[in-house]
């Protein structure tokens, strides 16, 4: 892992304190549907860097498949098992990609084409403008809405995840799951002192175990379908018995001990579309390659996790909450 710094590429320290901080995203201009910003909805003028082994990332690819967006947002793949310099591109690993945009190798190089002198960490995923050659967002949050509702217009397939009678509940939820699940599952495998991971660990199982309450009295997290909350905790959910269990130390008891989250996780992986963005090879691969994690480097064998069987999700009634409190 590394930082740019005035331009120049450097590795970073481990965290200060015995805590994991994730950073703030530094682009934050937003693609729109009619031209309100600068960054106009055309097909075929963004393209999109990720990697399969990312959560963050994970999300972004998940809504370029669910809206059908493959058509009008093309898209580079990093390879897993290079993080030497940040994220690489290359075709030497099923399913990563060279960049045929730019031909950029390394992620960072996108970040300096778009500020010489930019200082900060390089991510996925990050969205970048062919016509103006600049990097248009590299926070996930905002480039699933994003690809939620501004290609509408231009023939993306139907389905709102955003809703605007939901989006109160939508928002406390994402807090919640964020803070404590999504994140904390880093605060936990990143931390450095016996007291930053104890306090992390005991939040990571406490949103589980609220969860699973939660879903056993309905199918989705909020409303009657699946939303932008579902597909935010969805992507924790499946790196979870193959990374967070065993390698971030989330050892309290595997995901398959939770009936509902199990369930719930094999019900949105078999959403149409979204099996093919999941790619466990690619997710085992980059987390055992982090060397501050797993120092000796091998890469362990494939888990047996079969998504794919059948779920009894269909036999919760949605929508028996009718408030979101959080937690707090």
């Amino acid at each position: 892992m590394g930082i740019l710094v005035q331009g120049k590429w450097t590795n970073d320290p481990p965290p200060a304190g015995g805590s994991f901080v994730r950073p703030e995203s530094l682009f934050r201009a937003a693609v729109s549907s009619d031209g309100g910003t600068d960054f106009k909805a055309e097909a075929g003028r963004y393209h999109l860097y990720v990697a399969y082994s990312c959560p963050w990332a994970h999300r972004a690819i998940i809504f370029r498949a669910l809206k059908g967006l493959e058509g009008m947002v093309s898209m580079s793949v990093a390879l897993p098992n290079d993080r030497r310099n940040g994220w690489r591109f290359g075709s030497v690993f099923p399913g990563a990609t060279a960049d045929e945009v730019n031909g950029f190798t390394w992620l960072h190089q996108a970040y300096t084409a778009a500020d010489p002198t930019y200082t900060g960490k390089v991510t996925v995923p990050t969205l970048w403008d062919r016509k103006t050659r600049t990097i248009v967002n590299n926070e996930s949050s905002e480039i699933i809405r994003m690809f939620n509702s501004a290609f509408d217009g231009l023939g993306a397939k139907p389905g709102d995840y955003y809703p605007a009678p939901l989006r109160e509940e939508i928002d406390a939820i994402n807090q919640t799951v964020y803070r404590d699940l999504n994140n904390g599952v880093y605060r936990a495998g990143m931390a450095t002192s016996q007291d930053a991971y104890d306090e992390a660990v005991t939040r990571v199982f406490a949103c589980l175990d609220m969860l699973e309450l939660r879903l056993a009295k309905q199918r989705y997290l909020v409303g009657n379908t699946i939303t932008e909350g579902d597909w935010r905790l969805y992507v924790t959910l499946a790196r979870f018995d193959a990374a967070y269990h065993p390698l971030f130390k989330c050892s309290v008891r595997p995901l398959s001990a939770y009936h509902h989250l199990d369930n719930y996780l094999r019900e949105l992986h078999q959403v149409p579309g979204v099996a093919a963005t999941t790619r466990l090879d690619h997710i085992v691969t980059g987390y055992y390659s982090n060397a501050r994690s797993n120092p000796n480097g091998i890469i362990p064998a494939m888990p047996a996790l079969d998504l794919g069987r059948p779920h009894d999700r269909a036999s919760r009634q949605a929508g028996t909450i009718s408030h979101w409190h959080g937690l707090g």
